[in-house]
């Protein structure tokens, strides 16, 4: 079952958690320097928010697969969709390790697709290129996940 991800750029993190938190009756399943990530079943979502980025509101929208066989499936819908795709392969981004690609639709909205492998301790471990840190979003910002 694939869960529909969506990141949003937040100016207070703080009252972020504490309005999603009411809005979703559920405390968030991770809470970061700068990040809360909620992993909702009903529906199914995973639902980021982050200082990290740039402006605010919609950072990125995307699918988080269950298996490698979901990705490449997502991966081949995104090739087909006549976009040039960005593949990150094996990434450590929003203190996960997962393995990733980004489309951007033709409004400019970027799309994650990913499968997470684990948690990480850190935002994003050390070896993140500059190329890498760039496409960690495909959008405008540097947040991502």
């Amino acid at each position: 079952m694939k869960r529909f991800h969506v990141h949003l750029n937040v100016q207070d993190l703080e009252a972020s958690i504490a309005f999603y938190s009411r809005l979703f009756a559920s405390e968030p399943a991770r809470v970061e320097s700068g990040y809360a990530k909620w992993m909702l079943t009903d529906p199914p979502l995973n639902f980021a928010v982050s200082t990290r980025g740039g402006a605010l509101g919609v950072d990125h929208l995307g699918f988080q697969a269950e298996s490698p066989e979901e990705l490449a499936e997502l991966k081949a819908r995104a090739e087909a969709a006549d976009t040039q795709l960005l593949d990150e392969g094996a990434t450590t981004c929003c203190y996960a390790r997962s393995e990733k690609h980004w489309v951007t639709d033709p409004q400019g909205v970027a799309w994650e697709q990913f499968h997470t492998l684990g948690n990480i301790p850190v935002f994003r471990e050390a070896k993140a290129t500059e190329t890498t840190a760039a496409a960690c979003c495909a959008s405008t910002s540097a947040s991502c996940c």
